[in-house]
């Protein structure tokens, strides 16, 4: 299933408490995305926080997938798990009324 992962930075730290983690970090987003369980990442322009489209089993899987990432294990991010549908509003143009 596709997930959005939007990450949350937990209260109080500053970029020092980071910068130990940041290659490892990058190493880990690098290896999810070569055996394709990250399919995009992003970082919200407001805010420079992570935004993830991640493929997963389930809501739980994708927890457990990010839980390896360097700066969750460290407890300085988390995320907020969104599971994703396809959009099927299109079948609604190809109803009888419209045919």
């Amino acid at each position: 299933m596709k997930v959005l992962a939007l990450e949350v930075e937990k209260k109080g730290l500053s970029k020092e408490n980071f910068k130990p983690f940041l290659e490892q970090e990058a190493a880990m987003f690098w290896e999810f995305k070569q055996k394709d369980i990250i399919r995009e990442v992003y970082f919200n322009a407001n805010t420079h926080c992570a935004v993830i489209i991640l493929e997963a089993a389930s809501q739980t899987h994708a927890s457990e997938i990010l839980k390896h990432l360097p700066l969750v294990r460290e407890g300085l991010i988390d995320f907020n798990i969104i599971p994703l549908s396809p959009y099927d509003g299109f079948s609604r143009l190809f109803r009888e009324p419209f045919l």
